[in-house]
């Protein structure tokens, strides 16, 4: 499955607000290499993005730098295939993966950092209960120029459960 991986990774828009290590990925072996490592990282869910209907691949999310102590992680989502941006999806799989954290993984915490300059995964994630912590001056740089990043989070105790 990480075939899919190829063009999403190799498309500079796909790829613009995502991992910093994409930005470095020019083969597929190194595609294959950071895949394989994901699927290995025991502190990492790692999800596929399915298309009910047709039972498609079209991108990924999870909750990474998973802590047992701290009963805390980072929440992740790719949209590989950009036909599908814009239409309510991030916000439906993040709602998913919301569930999934604070019910079967007992997390009290799940943040994220996000773009100041990816307005559409802000709306996403604040649609799925996310809120505005904080943010990181100048911490992401892209196309040669620097911009913040902007921390948010959702606790358990305000995580309202919806119907996916």
């Amino acid at each position: 499955e990480d075939a899919c991986f190829y063009p999403w990774i190799a498309d500079s828009e796909v790829i613009r607000y995502s991992l910093s290590a994409f930005q470095a990925m020019k083969t597929p072996a190194q595609i294959d290499d950071w895949f394989a490592a994901t699927l290995r990282d025991e502190k990492s869910l790692n999800l596929g993005i399915y298309l009910q209907e047709t039972d498609t691949l079209i991108g990924y999310a999870g909750i990474s730098n998973l802590s047992a102590t701290n009963r805390s992680g980072e929440y992740f989502i790719l949209i590989g295939e950009k036909a599908y941006w814009g239409k309510g999806v991030g916000t439906a799989v993040t709602k998913q993966v919301l569930a999934l954290g604070f019910t079967e993984h007992h997390l009290n915490r799940i943040m994220l950092t996000v773009s100041e300059l990816n307005p559409g995964g802000i709306k996403a994630y604040t649609n799925a209960g996310f809120v505005v912590e904080g943010r990181l001056r100048a911490a992401c740089c892209r196309d040669g120029l620097f911009h913040d990043k902007i921390v948010m989070s959702v606790l358990k105790e305000e995580w309202q459960p919806t119907e996916v």
